[in-house]
């Protein structure tokens, strides 16, 4: 599948109603929000072999883009990115945990509920997919998973 297939695919059958990226300038991390990661910021990479080298889609937000969303004011401040080390999470974990915990009154719980199903965190009644810049949105595995569903 091509990436823009695979983007295309994605679009069609997340269940987010919007997004909050977190991006990092100069050390501090921010956190942007738009209603779709556009086309233009994603990249298709492999997962690792280890993962079965599949084909994914990861966000990718250039350094040039995260500084003129700061400088711009349509990303906020979080802190500083050792905020983000933890020994039990990883920081993409930490991410949503400090995005559900600053923007609702619920604790943040680890799950792996799938993108199509729900998005990470409810804020003002919409799904919400919370990601950090280079995370990963989608892999070919999981696209089957879903044709395999629908079939």
């Amino acid at each position: 599948m091509t990436h823009l297939g695979m983007y295309r695919f994605y679009n069609c059958h997340t269940a987010a109603e919007g997004y909050i990226v977190g991006i990092k300038v100069n050390h501090e991390l921010y956190a942007v929000a738009m209603d779709h990661i556009p086309f233009a910021m994603t990249r298709m990479t492999k997962t690792s072999s280890k993962r079965g080298g599949v084909p994914k889609i990861k966000i990718y937000f250039d350094a040039p883009t995260c500084k003129e969303l700061v400088a711009s004011g349509k990303a906020w401040h979080i802190g500083h990115e050792s905020i983000l080390i933890d020994s039990k999470y990883n920081k993409g974990e930490v991410f949503e945990r400090i995005i559900t915990e600053t923007m609702t009154t619920e604790t943040w719980v680890k799950d792996s509920v799938p993108f199509w199903v729900q998005g990470d965190v409810v804020i003002n009644g919409k799904q919400i997919q919370v990601k950090l810049n280079g995370a990963e949105m989608v892999t070919e595995k999981a696209i089957n998973r879903i044709k395999a569903m629908v079939a």
